[in-house]
């Protein structure tokens, strides 16, 4: 399942809700594309601090686990920096997933 997010600047970004299968199968590779540095160097760090631990048998937990949430994390972050859902079924399907309950672009707040 997809969401379209726009900023003021009219700026759409396609992304995915969901589990993450490119986080799942290249680590924190997706977050740095994305130009999500936070994240990548939060993946990278946590990945390589369990690796250390884990003499680097364990390396690949923080990645299974990242693959549940990444996606959700990152459209917070979008939200965050000032992308609303294009249209009500966006805003639905977000609201759905407890992700957002803010109104789409376009539509009055408080109205």
């Amino acid at each position: 399942m997809r969401a379209k997010l726009a900023n003021e600047a009219g700026v759409v970004k396609d992304v995915k809700i969901g589990f993450s299968w490119t986080t799942f199968f290249f680590g924190f590779f997706p977050a740095l594309f994305r130009g999500d540095l936070k994240w990548a160097a939060i993946m990278f760090i946590t990945a390589a601090a369990v690796g250390v631990f884990t003499l680097g048998f364990g390396a690949w937990i923080p990645g299974i686990i990242f693959s549940f949430i990444y996606n959700k994390l990152y459209i917070k972050d979008l939200l965050e920096k000032g992308y609303r859902p294009v249209d009500d079924s966006t805003q639905s399907v977000l609201a759905a997933k407890g992700i957002v309950s803010i109104p789409a672009v376009g539509q009055n707040v408080g109205a």
